[in-house]
């Protein structure tokens, strides 16, 4: 009899943290956000000539960059990745890649207002020159090293 009491209090619990483990499941794929959610809606709020930069900063927040030369160009973004198909080995594929760029005139006026999204990005060029660094081309040991080397191959000519 007893037998039979715990094996129904076994199989309750058992029933009850299955249905526990599955409840905190979700099926909705894990996404990696970066910058302001939503940035597309709250642009909608901002109008031209109207917006100044404290309601900016009450619908978006204070921007992500400020533009070096012009103090009033504020660039404001939203990225969102997730994990890929299962037959791209869980890739990260971009999902959301927006951008709002916002200039005001010298009283904190809105002006003007570009909106860029995944698909204006590839039309943007891009300049194909590289930067040398000569800093970083080589630490101090590779080139304490190859100066030796050189040595060392110069002696055997001569």
């Amino acid at each position: 009899m007893i037998f039979i009491v715990i094996r129904k209090h076994i199989l309750n619990f058992i029933i009850l943290s299955f249905l526990l483990l599955n409840t905190a499941c979700q099926l909705r794929d894990p996404t990696q956000t970066h910058g302001i959610n939503f940035l597309e809606n709250r642009e909608k709020q901002l109008i031209l000539t109207e917006t100044n930069k404290n309601d900016t900063i009450k619908i978006l927040g204070q921007p992500h960059i400020i533009s070096v030369d012009d103090k009033n160009t504020w660039i404001y973004i939203e990225r969102v990745k997730s994990k890929g198909p299962i037959y791209k080995l869980g890739k990260e594929v971009l999902l959301v890649n927006n951008i709002l760029e916002l200039k005001y005139d010298l009283y904190g006026i809105l002006k003007e207002k570009n909106f860029y999204d995944k698909e204006d990005m590839k039309d943007i060029a891009y300049n194909k020159n590289e930067t040398i660094n000569d800093i970083s081309q080589e630490s101090f040991v590779s080139g304490l090293l190859q100066s030796l080397r050189e040595r060392m191959y110069g002696q055997k000519k001569n």
